[in-house]
């Protein structure tokens, strides 16, 4: 099977990204070494322009337009990291853009999106239903009506191969790995890191995480096809997905070692190392694939793990609510 990507779509996007995005840091935590017996070496995303690696992808998209395309702009549709990243990326490459959100998403996200469109009469933000709309009709039909091209969260080769970067560095700078974990949505993350990953260090096992209540991937390579889930209630919101990519997929598929899950308290009992031994904000979402490790859900002795901390783009009245140990609220069904 070919996949949609190589390892020279991710070598050739780290060189557009070269200068454009940040080259965020590796950290290490000996207490987290002590307590998993590995030694840990976590990418800090949440270090990343906008906030997370989806930087990467959008960048790496939008960057390959041409004049047509980008005199007509970009559309997308995503829950905020992903929207984000297009507005940010578009109003660098000075191009019109409509992000499609949904209504509930958080606000600091939506904010941040909307600030990143300040000032340009031909872009907006577009909300819409998430529990009774469908994003990606929406999504089609203004690129229709406009001309404009649909750049997907994670369903897209440019947008995979921009992800993969993140990986592409992690090994550049600490060498081989034992082990890659990384979080997991609709997939546009893992799909890259693990082409970059497993050429660049053959025999690595790349683990991907998603939260519990929404394991569509997990349950997509159990039954060896694409399974559609409900919209998880879960307040990992940048994994809200509620299936694999038809792109995503088959890399996963064929790269990837296995798919973990975690619970919403153990997101927030990683939330809370980050905060109190790294000194890190990170979201929910971007703790799916360190809360693997340090959980126990994945047997990481003795072993060089890379960890993906993939966003900090947190509600801090949420993240305060949390972290002072208030009853967990996921996202609920209006």
């Amino acid at each position: 099977m070919t996949l949609a990507i190589s390892f020279d779509d991710v070598s050739t996007a780290a060189a557009r990204l070269s200068g454009v995005a940040n080259r965020t840091p590796v950290l290490t935590s000996r207490t987290a070494d002590a307590r998993c017996g590995a030694r840990l070496f976590f990418k800090c995303e949440n270090l990343q322009r906008m906030g997370a690696f989806k930087f990467r992808g959008a960048y790496n998209a939008l960057a390959q337009f041409d004049a047509a395309q980008r005199r007509a702009g970009v559309i997308t549709f995503s829950s905020g990291n992903h929207a984000q990243a297009i507005a940010l990326s578009a109003s660098l490459l000075d191009m019109p853009a409509v992000i499609v959100m949904p209504a509930d998403a958080p606000p600091t996200k939506l904010a941040a999106t909307r600030a990143y469109l300040a000032g340009r009469h031909d872009s907006q933000v577009v909300l819409y239903d998430r529990y009774r709309e469908d994003r990606e009709a929406i999504g089609k039909r203004f690129a229709a009506e406009r001309g404009m091209t649909l750049i997907p969260p994670y369903d897209h080769p440019h947008v995979m191969a921009g992800q993969g970067t993140a990986a592409l560095e992690l090994i550049d700078e600490v060498g081989a790995l034992d082990m890659l974990v990384v979080c997991v949505g609709g997939g546009g993350l893992i799909a890259g890191c693990a082409v970059a990953a497993t050429h660049r260090v053959p025999g690595i096992a790349v683990h991907g995480v998603e939260p519990e209540a929404g394991n569509d991937t997990q349950l997509s390579l159990a039954r060896g096809e694409i399974v559609r889930i409900d919209v998880p209630q879960t307040i990992a919101d940048g994994a809200q997905t509620q299936s694999t990519g038809r792109l995503t997929f088959p890399v996963i598929r064929t790269l990837v070692a296995g798919i973990e899950t975690v619970s919403d308290p153990q997101l927030i009992a990683t939330m809370r190392f980050f905060a109190e031994r790294m000194k890190l904000v990170v979201e929910p979402t971007g703790c799916l694939a360190a809360a693997a490790v340090l959980e126990g859900k994945l047997d990481v002795a003795g072993k060089r793990v890379g960890v993906i901390v993939s966003g900090g783009n947190v509600d801090l009245a949420n993240y305060g609510r949390w972290l002072s140990g208030e009853p967990v609220r996921s996202q609920e069904h209006p």
